[in-house]
C-alpha cells in the first residue's frame, strides 16, 4: 500500500468505509457480532478494514500530512491512525462494543472528510 499515490490511498479509505457499512447492514446490536459463527466472520472482516484504513491514512500521513491538515487537525488523523494500531498490536484487547461504535459512529465523519478531499483536490 505504501507505493499508492494519495488518491488512490483516498479512494481506498472511502471504498472500505462503503464495505463496512455494507457489512454493517445486518448487524443491529452488539449481540449481531457475538451470537454466530456468521456474526464473528464479519466482526473480524470489518475490524480487517477498519485496521487497513488506519494503515492507508498513516501512509497518507507520511507522505501528504499538509493535505490532511487542510481539512482536520492533526489530532484527528493520529486518532485514526491510533486505531489501527490497537488493533495491531492489542488484538486481543478489541471487542465488539468497539468495533460497533467505530462503524456507527465514528466512519461516516472520516467518509465525509476523504469525500470532500477528493473532489477537491483530485477531481
Amino acid at each position: 500500500m505504501d507505493k499508492k499515490s494519495a488518491q488512490e490511498l483516498l479512494e481506498f479509505i472511502a471504498e472500505s468505509i462503503q464495505i463496512i457499512k455494507k457489512r454493517m447492514s445486518v448487524i443491529k446490536s452488539i449481540d449481531d457480532f457475538l451470537d454466530t459463527d456468521e456474526g464473528q466472520e464479519k466482526l473480524d472482516s470489518i475490524l480487517m478494514r477498519i485496521q487497513a484504513i488506519g494503515e492507508a491514512t498513516k501512509n497518507l500521513n507520511k507522505r501528504n500530512a499538509e493535505l490532511l491538515e487542510k481539512y482536520r487537525d492533526n489530532t484527528y488523523w493520529s486518532q485514526v491512525i491510533k486505531t489501527r494500531e490497537v488493533i495491531s498490536h492489542h488484538y486481543i484487547d478489541i471487542n465488539a462494543e468497539i468495533v460497533f461504535d467505530i462503524a456507527t459512529n465514528k466512519l461516516d465523519d472520516l467518509y465525509s472528510v476523504v469525500n470532500t478531499i477528493l473532489e477537491k483536490e483530485f477531481a
